[in-house]
């Protein structure tokens, strides 16, 4: 089914071909970048720009900062909870990281 403004949309586009809004765009007649991932490529180019990183990534550097701090703990209590700490976040890595690939 069609969009209920499919004839609108069309007419826009037409009229601004028409009037040239498409000409000397940055870009035009160059070959476009290749997406492994067409689905979110959107999606990823925004985070990308942003700054973002997926959530797998952004506890990965949890994790790395969490072994440097165990390794600087002498406290056996604290150790204990850092690495419980530690336990939880490779889980949640772990399914941010299937999430991901999904």
């Amino acid at each position: 089914m069609d969009h209920p403004l499919i004839d609108l949309i069309n007419a826009r586009i037409e009229k601004a071909e028409a009037e040239g809004a498409f000409d000397d765009l940055p870009g035009a007649g160059q070959p476009l970048p290749d997406c492994d991932d067409p689905e979110n490529a959107l999606l990823n180019r925004l985070m990308q720009e942003a700054g973002g990183a997926p959530e797998f990534v952004t506890l990965a550097r949890s994790l790395k900062t969490l072994r440097a701090e165990l390794a600087e703990e002498g406290d056996r209590s604290r150790r204990r909870e850092i690495l419980k700490e530690m336990s939880m976040t490779e889980a949640r890595m772990d399914i941010a990281r299937r999430d991901w690939s999904r």
